[in-house]
């Protein structure tokens, strides 16, 4: 059987045709990821931490947020951590 994939088309070319109401459903594939709701958090960091996270997001080109979320997640995801290390 061959492997038929869906037709490409720009958001505003799948728009003209549900405008004409012609039908859309073979643009999209019914597949999709829940994203959990993001909580903005502050935290008060010194000002050494706030500039080694700034050469480190400069050095990959990145955000410093986008830095933060992955040594936070790195830490986080470390084997060996007991429950009540991470309660603590």
């Amino acid at each position: 059987m061959p492997n038929k994939s869906k037709p490409c088309a720009s958001a505003d070319e799948i728009a003209e045709i549900a405008s004409r109401g012609q039908d859309v459903s073979r643009f999209f594939t019914n597949r999709f990821t829940v994203v959990r709701p993001v909580r903005r958090v502050n935290v008060d960091l010194t000002q050494g931490m706030l500039r080694e996270l700034d050469e480190r997001a400069a050095r990959l080109n990145v955000s410093r947020q986008a830095v933060i979320k992955t040594l936070l997640r790195q830490a986080l995801d470390q084997p060996g951590r007991t429950r009540r290390q991470r309660a603590g």
